[in-house]
C-alpha cells in the first residue's frame, strides 16, 4: 500500500496496535513502553564487517519491536514513525555521547540515513529510514541537542534484496555500492567543530550496510571523489568527517543485543 494511502487509512479506519493487536492505537501503551524503556547499548555483530564504526542500538529486533518496524517499513504505517523515531533518538544520543578521546559527543549531531534502493522506495511509497531520522532529529532538538538530517548517501547501482543473505553475501552485494552525493562532503566538512556524524538505520543484522556507508564517507573525505571537490584534499583529509562517525539503529538482532549486554555486565 502506498504511504499516502496508508496515512489516509489511518485517519478513517479503526486503529489496531501493530505490535499486539489491541484496539485503539497503532502502537498501544504497552508496546510503546517497550520502545521507550530501552537499555540502549553499544552493539557489534559477530563476525563484524571491516570498517564498522561504533554502533548503538535501542532494542532487540524481536517480538512487538519486529512487528512495529515491519509495519512502518513494509505496510506504510506512518503513524509509527513517532515511537520508532523516539527509540532511534535514544540510540543516537547514546552513540554521540560516547566520545572517548576523539572529542565527539559534546557538540551538534548530523544524522546520515543509510540509503534505500529506488525500487524499494517506490514499492513502499516512502523512505522509512529517512522518515525515522527526521523524527529522531526533532526529538534531539526538543531535548536541547543541535541535530540535523543530511541525506548524504545514495546507491550507485541496484543491489539485491538483503533478506535471506548471509554476512559474506551481504558484504559482496554491497561492496562499492554506496556513494556520497555531490556537495555532501563539503557540507559535512563545514559542520561546526565537534560535530558527530551518525549513520542511522532502522535495523542492523550483519552490519554490512553500515560498514559500506562508512566506507563511502571515508573514501569521499580522503579522495574528494565528487567532481569539483579537489579542495577537500588538504593534510588531514579523511579525519575531519570520519574521525567523528558513529552509527545508531532502532534495533539489532537479539543475539547481538544479548552478547553485548553480557559484555557490558548488565
Amino acid at each position: 500500500m502506498d504511504g499516502w494511502w496508508s496515512a489516509l487509512a489511518e485517519l478513517v479506519l479503526p486503529a489496531e496496535c501493530f505490535g499486539c493487536g489491541t484496539a485503539g492505537a497503532l502502537a498501544c501503551g504497552g508496546c510503546r513502553e517497550v520502545l521507550e524503556e530501552t537499555e540502549v547499548r553499544r552493539v557489534r555483530p559477530e563476525p563484524a564487517p571491516p570498517g564498522l564504526p561504533g554502533v548503538s542500538a535501542a532494542v532487540a529486533y524481536e517480538g512487538v519491536v519486529r512487528k512495529l518496524l515491519l509495519a512502518h517499513k513494509e505496510r506504510g504505517a506512518l503513524g509509527l514513525a513517532g515511537p520508532l523515531g523516539g527509540a532511534l533518538a535514544a540510540a543516537v544520543r547514546h552513540g554521540a555521547g560516547a566520545g572517548g578521546d576523539t572529542g565527539v559527543g559534546v557538540g551538534p549531531v548530523v544524522l546520515v540515513p543509510v540509503p534505500s534502493t529506488a525500487r524499494a522506495v517506490r514499492a513502499r511509497g516512502h523512505d522509512p529510514v529517512l522518515r525515522l531520522a527526521r523524527v529522531a532529529a526533532g526529538r534531539l532538538r526538543a531535548g536541547g541537542r543541535a541535530a540535523h538530517v543530511v541525506p548524504a548517501l545514495a546507491l550507485r547501482r541496484e543491489v539485491r534484496d538483503q533478506a535471506g543473505l548471509g554476512a559474506r553475501e551481504r558484504r559482496a552485494n554491497l561492496a562499492g555500492a554506496v556513494r556520497v552525493r555531490a556537495g555532501a562532503v563539503r557540507l559535512l566538512r563545514e559542520a561546526p567543530p565537534r560535530t558527530t556524524v551518525v549513520l542511522v538505520d532502522d535495523v542492523m543484522t550483519t552490519g554490512a550496510t553500515i560498514a559500506e556507508a562508512a566506507r563511502a564517507l571515508h573514501a569521499a573525505d580522503v579522495e574528494g571523489v565528487q567532481r569539483g571537490d579537489r579542495s577537500l584534499r588538504p593534510p588531514g583529509a579523511g579525519e575531519r568527517i570520519t574521525r567523528a562517525v558513529r552509527a545508531a539503529v532502532v534495533a539489532v538482532s537479539p543475539r547481538a543485543f544479548e552478547i553485548n549486554r553480557k559484555r557490558a555486565g548488565i
